[in-house]
């Protein structure tokens, strides 16, 4: 089973400041990631839940760093580990403003908008499998919008990870920020469709196929 082994989840999204009250940031409301955590818990796992901005219930999560930025993500992750297990399920943001004001940007009299500068955050997945005490598995999610299965497929190969969890989160799945979800695992060799379901359900489904990979 999977008792004592260390297992990094990150999970919720990432705000990147425009200035103290404004953000980048994204719909994903943790509840996928925390459902797996608390799974991983029940099979006695020493789970560290790095999690981003959520209006969730916390309690039975074990050990949670919170966090709000992808620099924050990122430096919590390299802080907490080695790990023996790392599932990235967190929206962690692509890019951040290149600088953050120091006061609230106010509108021009002439109404023109700030040019906004944005710089890439650290690629935290890719990180991890590159790093020399890389996890025996890394999983990684993908929030795609279309081409599900061949973005999937595509980010599997670039990160280097050794699953991929897609999921679509268009309009009409109301996937990102619901209580219920669908996904494809997929691996190198194969892919495996889980039907719409809770996300307690979909979580028990992955953390299942964990113990499968390690018990072989």
């Amino acid at each position: 089973m999977l008792k004592s082994k260390k297992i990094l989840v990150t999970a919720g999204p990432t705000f990147e400041y425009l200035d103290d009250i404004r953000f980048i940031g994204n719909k994903s409301s943790g509840r996928q990631g925390t459902e797996i955590a608390k799974c991983l818990i029940e099979l006695e796992a020493d789970v560290t839940l790095i999690l981003g901005p959520v209006n969730l219930e916390l309690s039975g999560l074990g050990k949670v760093i919170k966090v709000e930025t992808a620099i924050e993500m990122n430096d919590a992750v390299n802080e907490a580990g080695p790990f023996d297990i790392a599932i990235c399920a967190a929206a962690v943001g692509d890019w951040r403003p290149k600088e953050r004001a120091k006061t609230k940007i106010k509108k021009t009299a002439l109404g023109k908008p700030p040019a906004l500068e944005l710089v890439e955050n650290p690629d935290i997945l890719k990180n991890l499998c590159i790093s020399k005490d890389r996890p025996k598995l890394v999983i990684g999610f993908a929030a795609e919008t279309d081409n599900l299965l061949l973005n999937a497929k595509s980010k599997l190969k670039n990160k280097g990870c050794d699953w991929i969890i897609a999921n679509k989160v268009n309009a009409e799945s109301q996937n990102m920020g619901g209580e219920e979800n669908e996904v494809i695992i997929v691996k190198k060799n194969q892919e495996i469709k889980l039907e719409r379901q809770s996300k307690k359900g979909i979580a028990k489904l992955i953390c299942n196929e964990i113990v499968e990979e390690i018990s072989a």
